[in-house]
């Protein structure tokens, strides 16, 4: 499918029934709390906000934590599940992996921290983002994600529309830093660029 003849790609509104209003939560189904308290709490930092029997099933239980914006992840757990680092097998319907946004000024701690817990990563320039990808105790696959520069959360869509925009009439095949810079200054968006250390991009890499 050519660049002309796919979907329109656009920060505007579609026109259909309803539109959402945001993330409210996403529900993974994990293996025992232990594990899943030691990983997204005591690595990733999320606080652990409620625990409670899962409603459709008292037998297990129902893990919110808060990923850092009040955007919501839980996980349905069983004290009688092992966890099981090998990774996941992809198929239609199934997650491919969570991506969670990190402080840029603490790129070189987070990747120590991942380290001394055991942790492996790859890190990589996606052009646009930098980010580290690692897997969970489950082998599920988790970025770590830092914007080159500082967008308004209000304002992303249409930074990476216009991103978009650029990007074809350049005949880039991918969205790269310069095509960001280029948006946010047609937008009037000022914002000074992140420090990061150089990484290969992964393109093509599973």
């Amino acid at each position: 499918m050519s660049e002309d003849s796919g979907p329109e790609i656009t920060a505007e509104l579609p026109e259909s029934p309803f539109h959402t209003t945001g993330t409210d939560h996403i529900t993974l189904i994990g293996s025992n709390e232990e594990d899943t308290i030691e990983f997204y709490r005591d690595l990733l930092g999320m606080p652990l906000v409620l625990r409670q029997p899962n409603l459709d099933d008292p037998d297990s239980t129902h893990l919110f934590f808060d990923t850092g914006d009040g955007r919501i992840l839980t996980f349905f757990v069983k004290d009688d599940r092992e966890s099981s680092a090998a990774p996941l097998r992809h198929q239609i319907g199934s997650v491919h992996h969570l991506s969670f946004s990190i402080d840029p000024e603490r790129f070189a701690d987070i990747k120590r921290a991942l380290e001394e817990f055991g942790h492996g990563y790859n890190e990589f320039d996606r052009g646009v983002f930098h980010s580290l990808y690692t897997r969970d105790h489950n082998g599920l696959t988790i970025e770590l994600a830092t914007d080159k520069y500082d967008i308004p959360d209000d304002r992303r869509g249409e930074v990476l529309a216009t991103v978009q925009r650029i990007r074809v009439a350049d005949g880039a095949e991918y969205a790269e830093a310069e095509h960001l810079e280029r948006a946010l200054d047609e937008l009037g968006i000022d914002s000074d660029p992140v420090e990061l250390p150089d990484a290969p991009t992964g393109a093509g890499v599973e």
